[in-house]
């Protein structure tokens, strides 16, 4: 009878224990340093793809319905208009160099991940938030793990410092992306890789990547091909932030 009372504690106990948490994967020291960035001059190259060029979005789809992005261009300015969903390019890309600006409203609100939140997914590989994401945040005096502030690569590796800009200030992305290359099987031959400047400071360099994006639990490969670069329409409360001057060059 005692042995029963306890197999049944026992599966009572399993049934209990509690699974995977997003917490499980949040990084909190060390703390990079801040560096104050400078200014860089960021016009489009003579051979650049440009994605937004201050005019329209006829370069982007929605990822839900692959129709029109929902976003609005006023003023030359892309603004994320949240319940439209994420947008991404019509075109797929494999290796690239890529620059984006971006700005978290002056009037910007809430704290940790609800403030100024988006994120580029420099290879977007389905419809959710799958891809592999280079965080945006309001990271300017504001507390979050490490492994989730701007600059960071989501959930897999910090920034080696925090260059952020004050809300209200434009801010660039300048990145080398190269996409992971797949054997026949579907198992990885080279995994992907980031070199990122935050406002022309380096906060990833040459990064290898366990495998694509994930909130909960640990990344996994899975073959894909060229990809389109998407953004995040994040669910925040906080005012939504906007974007410019987005352009990439093709590399080898």
């Amino acid at each position: 009878m005692r042995s029963a009372l306890l197999a049944l504690a026992a599966a009572a106990l399993a049934q209990d224990a509690p699974g995977p948490k997003p917490a499980d994967t949040e990084q909190w020291t060390p703390i990079p340093p801040v560096v104050t960035p400078g200014r860089t001059d960021a016009a489009a190259p003579a051979d650049a793809v440009v994605l937004f060029d201050g005019r329209s979005l006829d370069q982007w789809v929605s990822t839900r319905t692959k129709g029109p992005a929902g976003w609005k261009v006023e003023g030359g300015v892309i603004t994320v208009v949240k319940t439209a969903g994420n947008i991404e390019t019509k075109r797929s890309f494999r290796n690239y160099q890529l620059h984006l600006e971006y700005r978290a409203p002056a009037n910007i609100t809430g704290s940790g991940q609800a403030r100024g939140n988006s994120g580029l997914f420099l290879a977007s590989t389905g419809a959710g938030d799958l891809g592999y994401e280079l965080q945006i945040l309001d990271s300017w005096k504001n507390e979050t793990y490490v492994n989730g502030q701007a600059g960071s690569v989501y959930k897999q590796n910090p920034p080696l410092v925090n260059a952020s800009r004050p809300p209200g200030e434009w801010q660039t992305y300048d990145v080398i992306w190269r996409a992971p290359v797949f054997a026949a099987d579907g198992s990885v031959t080279k995994p992907a890789r980031v070199t990122a400047f935050h406002n022309g400071v380096l906060v990833q360099d040459g990064f290898e990547l366990a495998g694509p994006t994930v909130y909960i639990g640990k990344p996994v490969y899975r073959a894909h091909g060229p990809s389109p670069i998407k953004l995040q329409a994040h669910g925040d409360p906080s005012p939504p932030i906007s974007f410019r001057n987005i352009w990439l060059r093709e590399v080898p």
